[in-house]
């Protein structure tokens, strides 16, 4: 077993372990940790705690201290120096013409370096503007390509719901989604619709495909063929949330569909049909 904290850098960054050298530490306490890229200052979101030794990522990086005052001042000192040199980056990315937007830039808490991070639509050659920043600042410099999604997330903003952005406001990680998801939802696939500002698809078409994944397990799709209390039939509609189908049954062809409820009926062939509401029955 081997005792941890966790540590989040950014307000719903990812929470990375440490190694606290045996100094107890409370939720929400700043402190100051060794990283891969340097000595950062953080916030404690997860309190000391024993875990088993297969769960960590080696190696483990340890707790430098708690944050003092005088931290918590330099903290906010690199704070108002990261607002001047966003601005001269960009009067610098003007200069050179450069096709790139700048998002944000980010000192690391021993000040030894300076990070840009950007957003372009393809490579950038900015080996003439990293020199001059260099010149510029004296210290080491970072320029780093972000996804329009990270972009998102650094900069917040309404949704078309008319909600904070989910990976601004509460998401510490972008969950993987796609347009199958849209489709086993019975969603529109207008790219207008179902995508967030960022320009790709939402984030929370993940958080009921779980459940849907859970139902069309249970729900036969439009075409199937199923085995009903009044006998075979081929299903015409499918209203998947209500769990619930129409089937034309072999017995009656010339009677309207009749309704059941899905776990009444046996699937014995299940069809690639979709779940919207359709008479239309593929051969």
């Amino acid at each position: 077993m081997t005792e941890i904290i966790g540590v989040r850098f950014k307000e719903l960054g990812k929470v990375y372990s440490f190694d606290p050298h045996g100094t107890p530490v409370q939720l929400g306490q700043k402190v100051i940790v060794e990283t891969a890229r340097g000595i950062e200052l953080g916030e404690v979101a997860l309190a000391n705690k024993m875990v088993e030794d297969s769960e960590i990522v080696s190696p483990l990086k340890g707790l430098v201290r708690v944050a003092t005052e005088e931290d918590l001042r330099r903290a906010e000192q690199h704070r108002q120096k990261e607002k001047e040199a966003f601005a001269i980056c960009n009067e610098c990315i003007e200069r050179h013409g450069i096709d790139m937007h700048l998002v944000d830039a980010e000192y690391t808490f021993d000040g030894a370096k300076l990070m840009f991070y950007f957003t372009s639509d393809g490579r950038v050659d900015f080996r003439e503007l990293l020199k001059e920043l260099a010149r510029i600042f004296r210290t080491r410099i970072d320029l780093r390509q972000i996804g329009v999604r990270d972009e998102a997330k650094m900069l917040g903003g309404i949704g078309i719901c008319g909600r904070p952005f989910c990976c601004s406001s509460f998401l510490e990680e972008f969950q993987p989604v796609s347009i199958k998801m849209a489709k086993e939802q019975s969603l529109s696939l207008n790219p207008m619709k179902i995508s967030g500002a960022c320009g790709r698809l939402m984030c929370c078409l993940k958080y009921e495909q779980a459940a849907y994944e859970d139902l069309t397990k249970r729900v036969p799709p439009v075409g199937s063929l199923v085995e009903t209390p009044d006998g075979r039939g081929v299903v015409t509609e499918a209203t998947l949330l209500r769990e619930r189908i129409k089937v034309r049954l072999d017995s009656a062809q010339d009677q309207p569909p009749a309704e059941y409820q899905a776990n009444a009926c046996k699937i014995l062939r299940k069809s690639r049909g979709g779940y919207d509401k359709t008479e239309n029955v593929p051969d």
